[in-house]
């Protein structure tokens, strides 16, 4: 489908996640089209390091998952369009222009999904200290809230353990608590707020 159009070139083909991560760094696409599940390195690890690396590339995913986690994890780490295997006789090519040319994209069959994610986002300014948190810090203090290490919330957000690192220190910044157990404490005792 993608060869037969006239406007879309296909710079390469990857076989596993490592083999696309170095592929976007010699061919410099507009584009990037990543399945979640490859072997060797998965689609939100490419994409993670796409972005660490700061390439100029926007990322679609192309996957089976419907899966709302998954979703909202390829957003928050930056992914341009997600896209259904079911319906990408229907998306692809569309999905591949908009994103080419800035927009985002996403299957209509997960246009909930992005009803969810606004509403998460519009959390009024009600005076709450957690007012001030993104979607993603809430979520980062809400494991650290349930004992989870650093590490345990980047396996359960696909970031990487530097970036949560990041997040706890923005979080507590905001929040303006300081020590070396004050965020866990401040969790804890706002766990139902989170």
């Amino acid at each position: 489908m993608l060869a037969a159009d006239r406007e879309l070139v296909v710079v390469g083909e990857a076989a596993d996640g490592e083999q696309a991560l170095d592929l976007i760094r010699a061919t410099h696409p507009r584009v990037a089209v990543l399945d979640v599940d490859m072997p060797r390195k998965n689609g939100l690890a490419v994409a993670g390091e796409v972005r660490a690396l700061a390439l100029e590339v926007a990322i679609i995913f192309l996957t089976m998952h419907k899966n709302e986690r998954f979703f909202n994890a390829a957003l928050d780490i930056g992914v341009r369009g997600y896209m259904l295997k079911e319906t990408a006789a229907h998306d692809i090519v569309d999905g591949i222009r908009a994103v080419a040319a800035g927009r985002s994209y996403v299957s209509p069959a997960l246009s909930d999904y992005l009803i969810n994610r606004h509403r998460a986002h519009a959390h009024p300014d009600d005076g709450s200290p957690l007012s001030s948190l993104t979607l993603t810090e809430r979520r980062v203090l809400r494991l650290v809230a349930e004992y989870k290490t650093s590490k345990d919330i980047a396996d359960a957000l696909f970031i990487s353990v530097r970036t949560v690192d990041r997040h706890r220190a923005n979080i507590a910044s905001k929040l303006d608590v300081t020590g070396p157990h004050a965020l866990l404490q401040f969790a804890t005792e706002h766990k139902a707020e989170l």
